[in-house]
C-alpha cells in the first residue's frame, strides 16, 4: 500500500483560530481528518505532521526516502524565503506538491513569489482545506493509484 507524507508548516496548528475570513473555519485537525479519508478510499495511507521549526520540517524530510511515495507540504511563510527547505525538497528523490490554503495571488505581492514551487512537482493553491485533498489526488495519480 502506498503511503503519503502530510507535512504542515509554522502557524498552522492555528488553523481555525487565527484569520477566518482568509483560512476560513478548518482546523489543522479537521483537514487531517478528511485526508485520512481520502486516502483510505484510494487504497493508500497517509500521515499528518506539523512543525513551526523550519529544522525539524527538514529533518523529517529527510526520512522520506523508501518510506513514503510523494510528499505534500504547506511551508506556510517558509515558501517564500527558504532556500534551506528548496535544497531538502529537491534532494528527496519522491514527488512534493506544494500546497497554500489561500490563494497567495490574491493576498499582499511577496507572497506571489515562492522558492520551493519550481522544486515541486506541482502546486496547489486557493481551494481552502481541499487544497490538501487535491495534492493527494495528485499523488495518488502520480503513484498510479
Amino acid at each position: 500500500m502506498k503511503k503519503f507524507l502530510v507535512i504542515s508548516g509554522p502557524n498552522l496548528n492555528l488553523l481555525g483560530m487565527r484569520k477566518i475570513s482568509i483560512y476560513k473555519e478548518s482546523s489543522l485537525d479537521d483537514i487531517h481528518a478528511r485526508l485520512k479519508e481520502k486516502a483510505a478510499e484510494l487504497g493508500a495511507e497517509v500521515d499528518c505532521e506539523q512543525y513551526n521549526s523550519e529544522g525539524d520540517i527538514i529533518d523529517r524530510m529527510q526520512q522520506v526516502p523508501g518510506v513514503y511515495a510523494g510528499l505534500i507540504l504547506n511551508a506556510g511563510a517558509l515558501a517564500h524565503y527558504s532556500y534551506s527547505l528548496r535544497s531538502a525538497i529537491g534532494t528527496m528523490l519522491v514527488p512534493c506538491v506544494e500546497v497554500t490554503i489561500s490563494n497567495v495571488y490574491a493576498r499582499e505581492e511577496f507572497r506571489h513569489k515562492s522558492v520551493i514551487a519550481d522544486v515541486c512537482v506541482g502546486t496547489i493553491s486557493g481551494f481552502g482545506a481541499n487544497s490538501y485533498v487535491l495534492a493527494l489526488e495528485a499523488l495518488a495519480n502520480l503513484a498510479g493509484i
